[in-house]
């Protein structure tokens, strides 16, 4: 993602407010909750599920906004400068963040909450060299397993910044964990009542490769693996014959990206839009994916339904 042009300059002015403003008022001195910025919706809520009550979160990318395309504003540097712990997914997914770290001037300890996941390749179907992120997927979280990787790195970082309370984050962890086992155990329940020949899906870009091999699907996309990049009409053409060939049952529609060239490949295809699934961002709150364990469930029931016998 690139900087936008003449923004670096706005935002090193604000940052140098936002240090003077947040000066002496530390949260890890004890003096109230620890300030944890995170970079997008879903990390926002596996931070409150570890901090508790002991960490107040904001977070650049809300719900519903699409960290790919994210384009960073003064505010972001302000939120940055003042936090007491940055929160990051790391593997290439937010291409802008080094820039902003350095142009809010933070001294914030950098959680990159994916290290250690075991990662996996970026699939080039329509071989093109690169979709925006380099050799790795970054959609890690996509697989309940690595999360469980991600809730320990957060729980670590915050008990470094934070030791007073260590033990709440690391009951708090141990507590959510055990909600991911569960969650695993109900994910893998359910595709299994969808037949071996209908497991495969259709999505807007490439964000499910984690799921898919964590769960034993197949997952065709007319992107790559940022919303960035563009299908061209081969690529399109490429899957629109595949799906007919081999009567892919439904298609998905992402809600961070444009619904409508999967519109017009479920036109020509004879597939059928399979419903709404999301990718890279939850919900705002009144949706069906407010949280991490939601968003899960919410796609797990999208599949099901539309690629089950009925």
């Amino acid at each position: 993602m690139a900087w936008r042009c003449g923004l670096s300059g706005i935002v090193r002015v604000a940052a140098v407010i936002a240090v003077c403003v947040w000066a002496g008022a530390s949260a890890i001195a004890g003096e109230g909750p620890v300030r944890a910025v995170a970079t997008f919706s879903v990390l926002g809520d596996l931070v409150r599920e570890v901090g508790g009550r002991h960490v107040e979160v904001s977070t650049l990318v809300g719900p519903g906004s699409d960290v790919h395309s994210f384009s960073p504003a003064p505010g972001d540097a302000r939120k940055l400068a003042g936090a007491d712990l940055v929160v990051v997914n790391g593997l290439g997914l937010e291409g802008w963040i080094e820039r902003l770290i350095r142009a809010s001037g933070t001294k914030a300890p950098v959680v990159t909450a994916s290290n250690g996941v075991p990662t996996i390749e970026e699939a080039d179907p329509h071989g093109h060299a690169d979709h925006g992120h380099g050799a790795v997927d970054p959609h890690a979280w996509q697989s309940v397993a690595n999360v469980k990787i991600y809730v320990a790195n957060i729980r670590e970082g915050l008990s470094k910044v934070d030791p007073a309370h260590a033990a709440d984050y690391a009951s708090a962890a141990s507590g959510y964990s055990a909600k991911l086992d569960a969650l695993d155990r109900d994910v893998r329940a359910a595709l299994a009542r969808i037949p071996a020949e209908n497991r495969r899906l259709i999505t807007t870009h490439d964000a499910f490769g984690y799921f898919a091999a964590a769960y034993g699907l197949k997952i065709l996309a007319p992107q790559g693996l940022s919303t960035e990049s563009e299908a061209s009409p081969r690529d399109v053409a490429r899957i629109i014959s595949q799906i007919r060939k081999e009567k892919v049952p439904a298609v998905f529609l992402e809600t961070v990206t444009d619904p409508r060239q999967m519109e017009r490949i479920a036109r020509e295809s004879g597939a059928r839009i399979g419903g709404e699934i999301y990718s890279d961002a939850l919900s705002p709150p009144d949706g069906p994916a407010p949280t991490y364990l939601a968003m899960i469930a919410s796609n797990v029931k999208a599949f099901e339904t539309a690629l089950a016998p009925r």
